[in-house]
Parts: structure tokens; C-alpha cells; sequence
């Protein structure tokens, strides 16, 4: 295979349980829809991350001509609907509105804060120059321990889903050796 498509087609595999888990579980559906089109967004932040993290080979050599690619945006949108339904698929919970005594607490007044906290902490972060990745990580990182913290009672399945997405991740990066 022409290494300018190992990247689209890497991507575009990360579609295939994307669409299993899409068929199979009608419920999820719309989750799955907002979640992926929200994540897909994601795919537009590869300038920050070529070519210092990576250079990934895209069609037509985009990633290292422009910092952006088509198979970042693809990729982003696979993974950001298995992401969001990957615990609830597996231990076959229900999603469930959030119970309005939780909606009024004292915690979840802060969840914007917490909810924005890598994008705000990213940015501090790259002041350091390191690589991007590693501002990533730690933003992301501490975005899911704000978000922990105001929704204490999802804080153990957000382990669990990081977990699981971890495995997902990890099975698809495997393949590629």
C-alpha cells in the first residue's frame, strides 16, 4: 500500500465499530451523532501537533503542506462516538437525564469551569514549549478529574470508559505493527 493512505485508511478503520455499535444499539444513535460531530472538530487542532509531535502520512502530503488532513478530521469523529457510549454499550446501562438534585448542587455550578478546563489550560501549558502532546494529556487529564469532580457520581464510570477507550485505542495502534 502507497504510504500516503496508511493514515486514511488507519482512520476510516476506527469507522467500522463506529458503524457496528451505531446499527446495533438504536439508543445511542443520537449520542453517538452529537458526540462524533462535536469530537470531529478536534481534527482541525493537527496544526498544533505537526510537525512537532508527528507527520503523519496523509493524502496528497496535506498534514506537512497545510497542518491540516481529512484523515484527522475522520478519525476524530470515530472516536469521539465510541467514547461517549463505550461504557454504557458494554455494561448496558441506560443513559439517564441528570437528576435535578445534582443539577442544583453546589458542585455542578462549576461544571462550565470544569468542562472548559483544558482549553484553558492548554495554552498555559504550551508556554512551557514542550512537545504539544504533552500539554494535551495533562489538559485532557485534568478536564476529566474537574468534570469528576463536580459529577462525583460518574466519576467511576469515567475511569472505566477512559479504561475501556484505552483497550479500544491500544487494539487499533497494535494493528498497525
Amino acid at each position: 500500500m502507497d504510504e500516503q493512505y496508511v493514515w486514511l485508511v488507519w482512520s476510516l478503520a476506527f469507522l467500522i465499530p463506529w458503524l457496528a455499535v451505531y446499527l446495533i444499539t438504536p439508543t445511542y444513535r443520537s449520542v453517538m451523532l452529537k458526540a462524533s460531530s462535536i469530537t470531529m472538530l478536534f481534527g482541525f487542532t493537527e496544526p498544533l501537533f505537526v510537525p512537532d509531535y508527528w507527520s503523519p502520512p496523509s493524502m496528497f502530503n496535506l498534514a506537512l503542506k497545510t497542518g491540516f488532513d481529512i484523515e484527522s478530521l475522520i478519525f476524530c469523529f470515530g472516536i469521539g462516538g465510541i467514547g461517549a457510549v463505550a461504557y454504557n454499550v458494554i455494561t448496558g446501562q441506560k443513559l439517564q437525564t441528570m437528576p435535578l438534585a445534582i443539577r442544583l448542587s453546589k458542585r455542578h455550578a462549576h461544571h462550565i469551569l470544569a468542562v472548559t478546563t483544558p482549553f484553558i489550560l492548554f495554552p498555559i501549558l504550551m508556554l512551557w514549549e514542550w512537545n504539544p502532546i504533552y500539554p494535551a494529556i495533562i489538559a485532557m487529564v485534568a478536564g476529566g478529574i474537574a468534570n469528576s469532580l463536580c459529577r462525583t457520581d460518574l466519576a467511576l464510570k469515567s475511569i472505566w470508559g477512559s479504561a475501556l477507550f484505552l483497550i479500544y485505542y491500544s487494539v487499533f495502534v497494535l494493528g498497525l505493527e
